[in-house]
Formats: C-alpha cells, sequence, structure tokens
C-alpha cells in the first residue's frame, strides 16, 4: 500500500514538472478613445472637420497566444498567434485575417538565437520602431510617417523565414525572406507573390540604445503581398512601381527620467524604368516622466519626397505633443495633439496633408486643398 502510495506521488510530481515545461500565455491590449481633426476629406472632395470614435491608434488592439516547450539542453519549441481586432465594431484588421498581426512557429536555443517560419515582422518595425516618435510615446499609429512607407508600424511578410540572435551584452541582429510561393517566380511577379528580404542590427545596454534596419520588397503590389505597401503619399501616386527598399538608422539616450531619440529612414519607390522616387523622414523627440505615473513628451518629424526632378516635390513638418498618465501598471490615459503642414506637388497636383496612415483610414485629405492638419486625441489603453 505505502509503494503504490510513494509511486503515485512519484508519477504526480513527475507529470507536474513535465507540465510545467510547457506554457501557454494568453496577453491582449485595448486602445480605444475620441479623435477630432481640422480637414478630412469627403466624397465630394471638400475638407470637413471630423470627430470620431477611432482604436488602435497608440497601439493596435489585439489578443494572442505565445507558447513555448522546454525540449532540454537549452533548446525551446515556440510559437506565436496574434490577431488585430477593431474595438469599436468587433472587426479583424489586416484584410480581416484571423491571426493577422502575427503568427510563426519556430525553435530557440539559448545562447545562439531563435529561427522562426510563418508571419512575421520585417527588422525595419522589430529595430527602428523604438527609436521613433511613434513608437517612443503615446503618438502612436498617429505620430508614424505618412501611410508607413518606412514599416516602422506594420511590415509584416507573409511566407517568411526568419533568424534572430540572442542578446550578446546587448548587441542583437538578424535576418528574414519572404517567399514569393509562386511557381517559377522565386524572385516574385507583379501577379503573384513578393519577395522579401530583411536585415536589421541593434545596441541596447544601459542608456544607449542605437539600431539599423534594411527591407527590401520586390512587386511590394502584387496580389499576394504580405505587406500592404502604400500606393499614393498624399496624393503622390506609385501605382506599378517593382521594388520598395528602405533603410534606416536610429538612437535613444536615457538622462535619469528623461528619454531622447532619433531617427532617419530613406525609402525609394524603384519602378522597372525610369528615375525611383525617394522619401526621407528625419525623427527627433524627447519624453520626461514627471512622476512615475506622468509622462509628456513632444516630437519633430521632416518628411521629404522627389524624384530627381521637378515632377514630384514634397515636404511635410510635423509636431506631436502627448501627456500620458497611468491608472495602474496595465492601464494608462492620454491626451495627444497633432499638427502638420505640408508644401509641394505631384505633376499638377499639390500634395496634402495627411496624419496618420492610409491603411487605417485615418484623416485622408485626397483631392481636397488641405495643406494643414490639426488633430486631438482623448484615449484610454489596457493591457492584459
Amino acid at each position: 500500500m505505502k509503494k503504490n502510495l510513494l509511486a503515485a506521488a512519484l508519477f504526480g510530481c513527475i507529470g507536474a514538472t513535465a507540465h510545467a515545461q510547457s506554457s501557454v500565455v494568453l496577453y491582449g491590449l485595448i486602445d480605444a478613445g475620441i479623435s477630432y481633426v481640422n480637414h478630412s476629406g469627403t466624397a465630394t472632395t471638400q475638407a470637413h472637420s471630423l470627430t470620431k470614435f477611432d482604436d488602435g491608434v497608440s497601439q493596435g488592439s489585439r489578443w494572442g497566444l505565445r507558447g513555448s516547450e522546454d525540449l532540454g539542453g537549452g533548446l525551446k519549441a515556440i510559437f506565436v498567434l496574434e490577431n488585430g481586432f477593431n474595438v469599436g465594431n468587433g472587426q479583424l484588421r489586416q484584410g480581416s485575417r484571423e491571426f493577422g498581426r502575427q503568427a510563426f512557429v519556430g525553435i530557440t536555443k539559448d545562447g545562439i538565437g531563435a529561427f522562426t517560419l510563418g508571419r512575421q515582422y520585417a527588422f525595419s518595425t522589430d529595430f527602428l520602431s523604438a527609436y521613433s516618435t511613434g513608437g517612443q510615446t503615446v503618438g502612436g499609429n498617429y505620430a508614424y510617417h505618412i501611410n508607413d512607407v518606412d514599416g516602422l508600424m506594420s511590415a509584416r511578410i507573409d511566407n517568411s523565414i526568419k533568424f534572430t540572435s540572442a542578446n550578446f551584452a546587448g548587441l542583437t541582429f538578424g535576418a528574414l525572406y519572404g517567399f514569393s510561393n509562386q511557381a517559377g517566380a522565386f524572385g516574385g511577379s507583379p501577379t503573384g507573390g513578393s519577395r522579401t528580404y530583411s536585415f536589421g542590427l541593434n545596441y541596447a545596454n544601459g542608456p544607449i540604445g542605437v539600431g539599423a534596419a534594411y527591407t527590401d520588397i520586390r512587386y511590394p503590389n502584387s496580389t499576394s503581398a504580405g505587406y500592404p505597401t502604400p500606393t499614393t503619399i498624399a496624393n503622390a501616386s506609385f501605382e506599378g512601381f517593382q521594388e520598395l527598399r528602405s533603410f534606416g538608422v536610429g538612437g535613444r539616450y536615457l538622462i535619469g527620467p528623461a528619454t531622447l531619440w532619433a531617427l532617419y529612414t530613406n525609402t525609394r519607390y524603384v519602378p522597372a524604368a525610369g528615375a525611383a522616387a525617394q522619401f526621407d523622414a528625419y525623427d527627433i523627440g524627447g519624453k520626461y516622466a514627471f512622476t512615475p505615473a506622468l509622462t509628456g513628451a513632444l516630437g519633430y518629424t521632416y518628411m521629404n519626397l522627389g524624384n530627381g526632378s521637378d515632377s514630384i516635390k514634397g515636404h511635410w513638418n510635423q509636431i506631436n505633443a502627448s501627456v500620458d498618465y497611468a491608472l495602474s501598471k496595465r492601464t494608462d490615459v492620454y491626451v495627444l495633439g497633432i499638427y502638420q503642414i505640408a508644401s509641394g506637388h505631384s505633376g499638377a497636383q499639390a500634395l496634402q496633408a495627411a496624419i496618420g496612415s492610409n491603411t487605417r483610414a485615418y484623416f485622408d485629405t485626397s483631392g481636397t486643398d488641405a495643406d494643414n492638419q490639426l488633430a486631438f486625441r482623448v484615449g484610454i489603453r489596457h493591457r492584459f
């Protein structure tokens, strides 16, 4: 009898240990609030003020599952399934995909890194976002660069394989390749899938952080592109371009309760023939924690567009200001204000102000004569 009880207890301990070696975590974030903008386009191309409910501004609303299994010897199997949704109406984001934000599985090894396969972020998002005003503040998706042309917000690549190194005294690096998945077109095609590769390097140790990344997407407007590449930049159209190449370098520095950051990105729209169009963004800013709960931030972004001739020239100046108050470790409320002014032309058409991203239909002024926008927002964010 005693032997049976001892055996049951032993097997129970073994089972508990085995169970502890595997884990699945449910997590998520919800962002909601009220936004106002002075100029917004309408069906009749007239600019009017707009007050609306908007979600996923500071960060995209999401829920996800993250899991790992200890395989022994420092080896683990991992997976992430992450869904994006609109909290205002319950609809799916990212083209109504079930797990449109991320979906991958892979292996990690202590001291080496992780090898993963699926729908994953390019290193423009992984390593550069943290050095931008959009990534550093509650300005989020309103503060990122026009139409997210440089992929800081959401460069998600379908059918990709990715290696991300372990942390070596603050240094991490990685590479990603996205397959076209089309027979006879390994490098992609305009009627099939796109081909992507991305590289990144980041160092974060103590008060200093610096990073760089390069992403190249061939045929980004193909019928099955994994990344919803914008084909316009505030009225300048780039339909049919063959390749999108984006490079960026950024850094941040901590001084007590203050954080300073700076970022430069260069994005090129490359056609099959002729001159490429180039979009440059210069992003600087700082934030200060007045108390553990209260943080104020101010950022400035200058954006420039050209194609080496007088046919396309554009300039945008944008100021981002925000105040964030933490009600708890998981819940905060914030106030956000952004002002943007534009100048330049694409052919005979004047370029317009455009806060946010056309992939989220924020404050489009296409076809209007609005060369400036002023936006305000009050929001709440909860993490679980």
